[in-house]
């Protein structure tokens, strides 16, 4: 199929039809001719595709008389929203749907020999398969042996029969190579040539009728070759080598089974085929061909491309850098300077080699990175952070990352990826950095930077899939039109024919090969060792099995035996190339399989974080609804983690943003409106505030921090729309946001908050618990509590941070561990709280964050001041019977939560006074149990045997 996708990541249901029956009136026609195509209406079942009778729309290219040289339909449109002037007419008195058409103006070309077309709905969703073919001329020549646009092997001295026929009387001319080697005299309808090969041609027939009117089919022979079968010397491995003693060799391997032979073409050799450059098989793995290039020039650059016997040409895809018959010259000089140019005469992608290249001068070798609990993510997308979408345009933003005190960075992909304006995800090759954000030295010099003032380097990385311009694919794919491209074959040893979950996109993996695993091996080397990022955020990783089906959701969304087991292996291969290397799955998954990679080596200080996506309940809270709202799973012990490894979000790449919602959908109270710009962006403070100040590992979106507000389904004509997820948005700095004082407002605040987790070590803490949404004690909703506690620590050891999330000003208990003396961390004034129930008046949309003062000032402990006391007989608890004593609990509630603050059960008091006996089945660990009442809280350890 004809198509190349930009700006894809997208989960896309199409849905196939069988070939659809058409005309073509008339039939035959030069390209000059105006043609009506027409299809009858129940050829397009309208209901099962949505649509209704004029949305139907012609997705379309064309090729040359040699039926190569495929371009798409000018007025195509992007394959999520095609153009209307590709829609075709509804006729409502035939039922029939038509288009009429010029091809020389339809495709803005001449010298077209064929088109192919396929009907689509206009998002890309629905679609008619397989592709539809159709001849352009007066003049058809059907090459019946060898087939047009073949390759054919014979050896040497052997004879091939050429067989030909035409609709029309007609002369024949045979070249190879472009000499004429037969020709007839007498016009006929038919051809039968034996022709005898001696080397290996492009042969070309033309037939020429009685009015002159051409067409001509193409074929090649081959002649076999010997390869010789040589051990692979110890310096080379797939890809491009460079020997350090002698700049003047190369040495290039190509794993490529099923392959009888392989040429190396390039720059070095005029891009022929040559004896020369044929490579040799590894004597221990025959299907590992390689070749040392000699007599090069240091400093030199060089291209080149792989030339299997089938006619495949390929890059070689373990290229650090690859140009881009398609993507460079939209590429500008101020972002890539220098760019090289794209061989004159090649097609497809090419690699590049240089020997002697000096080594990038790192000027922090020694970064110390974050520990993983500690992690402040900074998630961006180069292409809409800065309006010069490049390195150095990034480089110049690095003190507004810094002063907002994150401490890492995690780009979307940024390895190479089809088109220039994407979000990456559509990968084609994992090894090499893509250029329309600049060079690899000013990407070196990006991550040097942020070593330098403190920040960690994450890469997204998309092994689930790759696109079909892959070297991967394309060497072992179904080509039917000779465009280079086509599905998977059943003998590619990389991917599944058939998707094996039900998320796929391109082409999908199949990790259990070891080919795929030593190519996602190798990657994870190349971006670790060569450019000293930090760590990978794993992309789609309910991708990684081979036990489901691309339309079973219930499997793919289910534990998987194989996905944990293949996780565990990347992990260990990951981390023996980088011990201390971030490794960040998006799974989204169930908690059981989770939990195998976030517990995986923790013994070891390892284990693997997990995205753990609270959205949709931070949103209800900002936008001020209390249904759905509780986002106690920010806790990391309700996944059943050993460690803080949940990294929490409410905003990334793949989730509306948050002020969008409140903008549009945000509740109104009165005069409070929380649609009201300057309402929604204080709002957004106090997300910050229940974000930032709850343990462990946190995401942001880029420009959450100055409320931006654009859709993520934003199109570039300010409409919104699903076809426009993947589009352009607007630039906050472009939009002058960092210099608007309401929206700097928030991000001021949010730094100051990360400064005050940053600057006490209680925020470290494994012991805390959240109430969001507590309806219990708070019977309007929306009001939060988070509690962070550490009593091993001196100073600062209790933060209790409360929130009001509801539309109108509410009295807030706080619910403190103690009385005494608490400090506002947001302005470091001092309250003296005689009562732990005290409560303390917060506006809609306002926040506290208190902190234990630790200073000179006495505290009032809360246990001897109103003589309430809670103890715990027997402990350690034995036999399962737990015997709790209290006094002076008026209206008291207790609660038993594990340490990693996980509520295992809460029960009401029915006395002040008194002995309350309970049976639990916990497994033998410390406990702890809160006692709250109006007379204040009291908390103990419960041990179990």
């Amino acid at each position: 199929m004809k198509k190349f996708y930009s700006l894809v990541y997208l989960l896309i249901a199409v849905f196939a039809f069988g070939q659809i029956n058409y005309t073509i009136a008339p039939n035959p026609f030069n390209e000059t001719d105006a043609i009506t195509l027409t299809v009858p209406g129940d050829q397009i079942d309208e209901s099962a595709w949505g649509v209704s009778n004029n949305s139907i729309y012609i997705w379309s290219w064309s090729f040359d008389t040699n039926y190569q040289n495929s371009q798409d339909c000018p007025t195509n449109g992007s394959w999520n929203n095609s153009n209307d002037l590709n829609k075709l007419n509804y006729n409502s008195g035939t039922d029939t749907y038509s288009l009429t058409m010029t091809p020389t103006a339809f495709f803005g070309r001449t010298g077209i020999g064929r088109f192919g077309f396929l009907l689509k709905d206009k998002t890309g969703s629905h679609q008619t398969s397989p592709d539809i073919f159709v001849n352009v001329g007066i003049l058809n020549l059907s090459l019946t042996n060898p087939v047009a646009n073949s390759l054919t092997t014979v050896p040497a001295g052997n004879s091939v029969n050429i067989t030909a026929t035409t609709n029309v009387n007609a002369t024949f001319q045979l070249k190879a190579n472009g000499t004429v080697v037969n020709s007839t005299s007498t016009p006929s309808q038919s051809y039968n040539y034996s022709y005898t090969v001696t080397q290996d041609a492009n042969m070309e027939l033309i037939a020429t009728d009685t009015n002159s009117n051409s067409k001509n089919a193409v074929f090649i022979l081959q002649t076999p070759r010997t390869v010789i079968s040589e051990a692979i010397p110890n310096w080379i491995r797939q890809g491009i080598n460079y020997l350090p003693s002698d700049q003047t060799k190369v040495g290039l391997a190509l794993y490529a089974p099923h392959k009888n032979f392989v040429h190396v073409i390039g720059s070095f050799n005029n891009w022929a085929v040559n004896d020369t450059y044929l490579m040799k098989r590894d004597t221990t793995n025959p299907d590992l061909y390689w070749i040392e290039l000699n007599g090069l020039t240091p400093q030199q650059l060089y291209t080149f491309q792989y030339r299997t016997n089938d006619l495949k040409k390929v890059a070689d895809p373990y290229s650090p850098q690859i140009l881009s018959s398609y993507d460079d010259q939209w590429i500008s000089s101020s972002t890539y300077p220098n760019l090289p140019a794209f061989p004159a005469g090649q097609d497809f992608e090419v690699s590049v080699f240089k020997t002697g290249q000096a080594p990038y001068n790192w000027q922090m070798t020694n970064f110390q990175r974050p520990a993983k609990e500690n992690l402040m993510v900074y998630e961006l997308l180069l292409r809409d952070f800065t309006q010069e979408k490049n390195w150095q345009s990034l480089i110049n933003k690095i003190s507004y990352l810094k002063n907002l005190n994150i401490n890492a960075i995690e780009l979307l992909p940024i390895m190479e990826f089809e088109g220039n304006l994407s979000w990456g995800y559509n990968t084609s090759f994992h090894y090499a950095l893509d250029k329309a954000y600049g060079t690899p030295e000013k990407f070196k010099e990006f991550v040097d930077l942020c070593h330098q003032n403190g920040i960690a380097v994450i890469l997204d990385i998309a092994f689930n899939h790759a696109t079909g311009r892959s070297p991967l694919a394309r060497l072992w794919n179904i080509d039917p039109d000779g465009d280079g491209y086509g599905g998977i074959a059943a003998n590619n040893p990389y991917f599944n024919q058939v998707p094996k979950h039900s998320y796929n996109v391109f082409n999908d993996f199949n990790h259990t090969s070891p080919s795929t695993q030593y190519y996602v091996e190798r990657s994870l080397q190349q971006w670790l060792t060569e450019y000293h990022i930090d760590g990978f955020r794993w992309d789609l990783t309910k991708g990684f099995t081979q036990n489901c089906s691309e339309n079973d959701e219930v499997c793919t969304n289910a534990y998987q035996q194989d996905r944990v087991d293949i996780m565990k292996q990347y992990a260990d291969k990951q981390w023996a190339i980088d011990p201390n290397s971030y490794m960040i799955f998006e799974h989204l998954g169930t908690d059981a399989e989770e939990q195998q990679w976030a517990n995986y080596r923790i013994a070891e200080g390892k284990g693997v974080m997990l995205w753990n996506k609270q959205t949709d309940p931070y949103n209800q809270n900002t936008m001020g609804y209390k249904d759905n709202s509780n986002y106690d799973r920010m806790n990391h012990s309700l996944h059943g983690f050993t460690n803080m490894s949940a990294v929490g979000y409410g905003e990334s790449h793949d989730e509306e943003r948050l002020m969008f919602k409140n903008l549009a959908y945000g509740a109104v109270n009165g005069s409070y409106n929380v649609t009201n710009l300057n309402t929604a962006l204080e709002r957004m403070k106090t997300f910050g505030a229940t974000f930032f100040t709850i343990p462990g590992p946190k995401m942001i979106w880029q420009f959450g921090e100055l409320g931006y507000e654009f859709s993520i389904n934003r199109c570039a004509n300010g409409t919104i729309s699903s076809g426009c997820r993947t589009d352009e948005k607007p630039v906050a700095f472009t939009l002058g946001y960092d210099t608007n004082a309401n929206r700097k407002a928030v991000y001021d605040t949010w730094a100051k908050i990360i400064n005050i987790r940053n600057s006490h070590q209680v925020f470290k803490s494994k012991t805390y618990t959240i109430e969001s949404n507590n309806l219990t004690n708070d019977p309007e909703g929306l009001i939060t509590r988070i509690y962070v506690y550490d009593n091993a620590i001196s100073g600062m050891k209790n933060v209790v941070v409360l929130a009001n999330y509801t539309t109108s000003a509410q009295n807030v208990v706080p619910y403190f561990p103690y009385a005494g003396q608490w400090q506002n961390l947001m302005d470091n004034t001092i309250s003296n709280f005689a009562s732990t129930t005290t409560p303390i008046m917060l506006q809609p949309g306002e926040f506290r964050i208190f902190g234990n003062y630790s200073g000179a000032l006495s505290t009032i402990d809360v246990n001897v001041a109103n003589k309430l006391s809670l103890q715990i007989a027997d402990n350690p608890v034995k036999n399962g019977l737990v015997k709790l004593i209290y006094h002076k609990a008026k209206n008291g509630e207790i609660a038993i939560f594990d340490m990693g603050g996980k509520k295992l059960d809460s029960f009401k008091l029915n006395q002040e006074n008194g002995t309350y006996e309970l049976k639990v089945g916990y497994p033998p660990s410390t406990y702890l149990v809160h006692l709250r009442s109006e007379t204040g809280t009291a908390i103990q350890k419960m041990m179990i045997k």
